[in-house]
């Protein structure tokens, strides 16, 4: 099985330029809690994510204005991703190495073209034991 076999396609993205409020709006609208960040709306070239975590400890816990601090400001700049026609296994592999819940996929090019959730894996992968177990040792504190 192929990351693009389980992947969410089309991502919600954000720029670096974007408001930190802007990002959590999105977050809230979308019910999600990391937004790949890309170079720009056409290429979608990855260069970082956002996340809620993020929000809160670089910008709440920091006291900085939501409505003056970028994305870029906060945005972890260190990602770990995936390509499309990477087996599932490195994808579930990389998540449980580096204790993250989504995992963005990106083609050849470099371009963002989906996201690997844990709800992705649970929902689309038909093994109940193994599925559980993966999801429990992803879950696990680093």
């Amino acid at each position: 099985m192929k990351c693009s076999d389980v992947m969410t396609e089309n991502p919600v993205c954000c720029l670096s330029n974007d408001l930190v409020s802007q990002a959590a709006r999105v977050m809230r609208r979308e019910h999600i809690g990391p937004i790949p960040v890309v170079s720009d709306e056409r290429t979608k070239e990855i260069i970082g994510i956002v996340t809620d975590r993020d929000l809160a400890i670089k910008v709440v816990a920091e006291s900085r204005d939501p409505n003056r601090t970028t994305v870029g400001d906060v945005m972890t700049h260190t990602i770990v991703v995936c390509r499309e026609d990477d087996d599932l296994s490195s994808a579930i592999a990389a998540m449980e190495e580096y204790q993250i819940r989504r995992l963005p996929i990106i083609d050849r090019g470099g371009r963002l073209v989906g996201i690997i959730s844990q709800a992705d894996l649970a929902t689309r992968i038909h093994e109940p034991v193994a599925t559980a177990m993966m999801i429990e040792e992803i879950s696990r504190a680093a």
